[in-house]
């Protein structure tokens, strides 16, 4: 990561002369800079993040995310969202454009991202949906110490999840990602992009949070789901649990073992 004084002088260089400064967290400062209000992140995920950014805006119709504006090395610059009311059109939008969005087939399972948050993922590719996630939820579960929990889970992954072409993920979708804007337009923001199961992303949304009926309906309405997919939601957030429980350890790791129980077969 670079050093505040080098990102300041990057930025001031790109838009002008900096303003007020505040601290967002870890690596990352909304700064006005010129006339312009702005977002600034420094470290070692920002040129993924640069990338899932820019691979998100491309799906026609699909979710509202921030321009990459500036992105070189470890700095990464966008607008700042200005935040307004969740709303009941917002919602629709929101469901609306996840179908639009897993709609756009990707090329592989795995790849893109090598970040979820702060935590570094494996981005190999796999050709087919059950060795992809199997091999990500033993590489967490051996870096928490959960493998023998998770292991007898990955042998019927097979069984367990309708597996088909991969689509276009956001990766990270939980409602800390999901900025209320003006204008009930819902965005999306720190994505760790990859081809995955459309599941995941719902299912990660409701990791910390109801998702409402009208996010889904509209949902549905773009793009149906399979049989049972409401069963299969704490399934896909075993992946996330691990990323948890690697980072935090804690209640996270009684979170990963109970899912695996529901579905570990034994």
């Amino acid at each position: 990561m670079v050093s505040s004084g080098t990102w300041q002088r990057r930025v001031a260089d790109a838009f002008g002369p900096l303003g007020v400064v505040r601290p967002l967290g870890p690596g990352a400062w909304r700064v006005a800079a010129g006339r312009r209000d702005l977002v600034v992140k420094s470290g070692a995920a920002v040129a993924d993040e640069a990338a899932g950014l820019r691979a998100l805006s491309a799906v026609p119709g699909g979710m509202a995310v921030p321009p990459v504006l500036h992105a070189e090395g470890d700095l990464l610059v966008i607008p700042w969202i200005e935040p307004g009311r969740r709303t009941p059109s917002a919602e629709e939008r929101l469901g609306c454009g996840l179908a639009r969005l897993h709609r756009t087939r990707a090329d592989t399972w795995g790849g893109g991202s090598a970040w979820i948050g702060a935590c570094p993922v494996d981005r190999a590719t796999w050709g087919d949906g059950p060795a992809f996630y199997g091999s990500r939820m033993m590489d967490l579960a051996r870096r928490c110490g959960l493998e023998g929990t998770i292991e007898p889970v990955v042998e019927r992954l097979g069984d367990l999840i309708p597996f088909g072409q991969p689509s276009l993920l956001h990766g990270d979708l939980w409602w800390g990602n999901v900025v209320w804007g003006a204008g009930h337009r819902p965005w999306v923001i720190d994505p760790s992009v990859h081809g995955g199961h459309p599941e995941e992303d719902l299912a990660m949304l409701a990791l910390f949070g109801d998702v409402p009926p009208r996010v889904t309906d509209a949902y549905v309405d773009e793009a149906p789901l399979a049989d049972g997919w409401q069963e299969r939601v704490p399934l896909w957030q075993i992946a996330p649990l691990l990323v948890h429980a690697v980072l935090f350890g804690g209640p996270y790791r009684s979170r990963v073992a109970s899912a695996a129980r529901r579905y570990g077969g034994g």
